[in-house]
Parts: structure tokens; C-alpha cells; sequence
């Protein structure tokens, strides 16, 4: 409990969370000049609330060598901590891990059943929101349904970025996945259902898209999961 209030504490400042949630959609390692100049604040300043998160290890930093001389440069990124706060106490990731360990039991037709409920919750997703915004979605042009799309990942935390390849095609990089500590012990099964969700997201609002998954957070080598749809 005692770690709970450090975190609320850390946390309840407002640039603090903000240099958190910048950290959490970097790529690479940030230094403390780096969030100075995104911030507009002074490098003590930057370096103090850097040293406040890592304090609650939401973050670590590291010593690396600039190779160019002097003393080496302190850079940090994201822990692998997870951070879940409720009051009172609640597991739910024991009980999602419960759930899929359950569900994967039943061979290839828990697997089946997996992806397509990650399909129908996909697609839920996107309904929903079209909802609450008061849109339909024949009334849509392509730039306002990728509207939606990109809010629908903003909602869900993936810190997603999009760029368009050509006039029919896009790519769009996922930066944070909400089921990756389910991934690292299921990673096959957690990352093939995630991938049923995202397309089943895309093809509620682009039925015809062809949507091609490149590489996923998972994989050592990479910091994104990396998709591609075809319009």
C-alpha cells in the first residue's frame, strides 16, 4: 500500500505524468535534454521529475557512452514493471490469465474461439465509438473513418502513428500493446488474437481492406507491432 500512495504521488503532478506518457511513446531512449526541450524546462528540473519515476520504477535510466569524449550520458526508457492501481485490491490480470490458460486448454477450438471474440470486440470497439460520437458510418468519407480509427487505438493505449505509403495504402505502428504481459507467456495465441481485433477494427470501417501484419512488440527485435492495410 505504502508503494501505492508513493505512486499516486509521483504521479499527481501534472508535468510528471505528462513526461511519463512522452516516455511511454518514444521509440528510443530519451536523455534529460530531450525532455527539457519538449517540456520548455530547465535540465534540473527535467532530470529531477526523471529521477521522481524512476524512484517508483516506471522507468530505468542507464550510463552509455557518447564516444565522443567526457563523461558518459544518462539515458532512460520504460521498465518492464507493470503498474495497476485499484481500490480496493483487485487481480484482474491473474484472471485473464486464468481465463486464457482455461480457453487454450480446449486445443485448436479454444484458439478459434479467442480470435473471434477478439474479432467481435474489435469490431465492438469501433461500433460503439461511432456511437458516442453520433456518426454513421455510411455518411463517412476515408479521412473521417480514419479519424475514428486512429481515437478507437488512442482509447485503447496502443500510442499509435500512422503514414500514409501511397493513395491506397497505410501503415500504422501500435507502440504499446495492453496485452503484453498475457503475451510473453502465450505469445503466438495473444499476438494472433490482438491481431483478429485490430483487423476486425480496420474492416468495420474499411469492410474491403486487405490488413497485413509486419512484426510484432513480442518479437525481441521490435519496439512496435507494425501493420499495413491496403484501402
Amino acid at each position: 500500500m505504502n508503494h501505492t500512495l508513493k505512486i499516486t504521488s509521483v504521479l499527481s503532478d501534472p508535468t510528471r505524468f505528462q513526461i511519463y506518457q512522452f516516455i511511454n511513446e518514444q521509440l528510443e531512449d530519451i536523455t534529460v535534454q530531450d525532455v527539457a526541450t519538449k517540456f520548455n524546462i530547465h535540465p534540473n528540473v527535467a532530470r529531477l521529475h526523471l529521477s521522481k519515476l524512476e524512484e517508483i520504477h516506471l522507468i530505468v535510466s542507464e550510463t552509455r557512452k557518447t564516444g565522443k569524449g567526457g563523461r558518459p550520458s544518462k539515458i532512460y526508457h520504460l521498465s518492464e514493471e507493470v503498474v495497476q492501481l485499484h481500490f480496493p485490491y483487485r487481480d484482474y490480470q491473474l484472471l485473464a490469465k486464468i481465463a486464457l490458460e482455461t480457453l487454450l486448454s480446449f486445443g485448436a477450438a479454444g484458439i478459434k474461439a479467442f480470435c473471434e471474440v477478439g474479432s467481435k470486440y474489435g469490431k465492438e470497439m469501433i461500433i460503439n465509438l461511432l456511437f458516442q460520437r453520433g456518426k454513421r458510418l455510411e455518411d463517412l468519407n476515408k479521412d473521417e473513418k480514419l479519424t475514428i480509427l486512429k481515437e478507437a487505438c488512442a482509447n485503447l493505449g496502443f500510442y499509435s502513428s500512422f503514414h500514409a505509403v501511397d493513395e491506397s495504402t497505410i501503415e500504422f505502428d501500435v507502440k504499446n500493446c495492453p496485452f503484453r504481459e498475457l503475451s510473453i507467456q502465450n505469445n503466438s495465441n495473444v499476438c494472433t488474437m490482438h491481431a483478429f481485433f485490430l483487423r476486425s477494427m480496420v474492416n468495420t470501417l474499411f469492410p474491403e481492406a486487405n490488413v497485413v501484419e509486419l512484426n510484432h512488440l513480442s518479437d525481441c527485435k521490435h519496439k512496435t507491432c507494425n501493420f499495413k492495410m491496403d484501402l
